[in-house]
């Protein structure tokens, strides 16, 4: 039997939950670009997704979960060059993949942090895009960045879930076995459904929203499989 100071020196040495997600999204992160890019109809969610947070020349916006950068071109295109553009990720390699692709673009800055707790202030916007199923809180996460931009702030959220369309509800099974081949490791094994806890996460982001915003507008893109939905930060 393996001593107490054994035992302690083994369960220290288990990488938590947040390292085995890096490790996993640094890993694969060329192939989640290939995806971010090429998946069809991926540049109309991005582009309603920037159009809706209704960004101005010169606005300061953030993206908590920027992964390898695929919406920061069009953040960037509406803020101009008098404007600033904040990328948050967790996972370095995905940050390298960002860092390459906005080399051009002086005005926006990559930062290695978690999302939940930003090093960033004096925000006017928020975009997170298929990040709320990654929090276990995600309805508190998405009140703390509501909190972040203040009254008049502006959010987004794009979510992945699977479709209510009655046209495309046959894909949800491709859907499913896409989420669960994605998932770092540890929740593929779990005893639950990935996709549904994704639901379940996705719904209280964007419940948390709703209750922190007026003007919210809601759209579902990508065959059903794309939630955007954006509002004002309330008073």
């Amino acid at each position: 039997m393996p001593s107490d100071s054994s035992a302690s020196a083994q369960h220290s040495s288990t990488p938590s939950p947040s390292a085995v997600a890096q490790s996993f999204y640094t890993r694969w992160a060329t192939l989640y670009d290939a995806i971010a890019r090429r998946t069809p109809g991926v540049g109309s969610v991005r582009t309603d997704a920037a159009d809706a947070l209704g960004l101005d020349t010169g606005d300061t916006v953030v993206e908590m979960g920027c992964g390898t950068g695929a919406n920061l071109p069009y953040l960037a295109d509406r803020v101009g060059p008098e404007g600033t553009v904040v990328g948050v990720d967790f996972a370095p390699g995905v940050l390298d993949v960002a860092r390459d692709r906005m080399a051009a673009y002086p005005n926006v800055h990559l930062v290695r942090a978690d999302a939940t707790r930003p090093p960033i202030t004096d925000v006017d916007a928020v975009l997170a895009t298929f990040v709320s199923g990654m929090f276990a809180d995600p309805a508190d996460v998405v009140s703390s960045w509501a909190d972040l931009v203040g009254p008049g702030g502006r959010l987004c959220l794009v979510d992945l879930a699977r479709t209510t369309d009655p046209t495309w509800r046959p894909l949800n099974p491709v859907f499913r076995a896409l989420v669960r081949v994605t998932a770092p490791p540890g929740t593929r094994t779990m005893r639950g459904s990935p996709t549904a806890m994704l639901d379940q996460r996705l719904l209280a982001a964007h419940r948390s929203l709703e209750s922190r915003c007026y003007a919210v507008d809601s759209s579902t893109q990508a065959l059903g499989f794309a939630r955007v939905r954006a509002g004002v930060v309330d008073e």
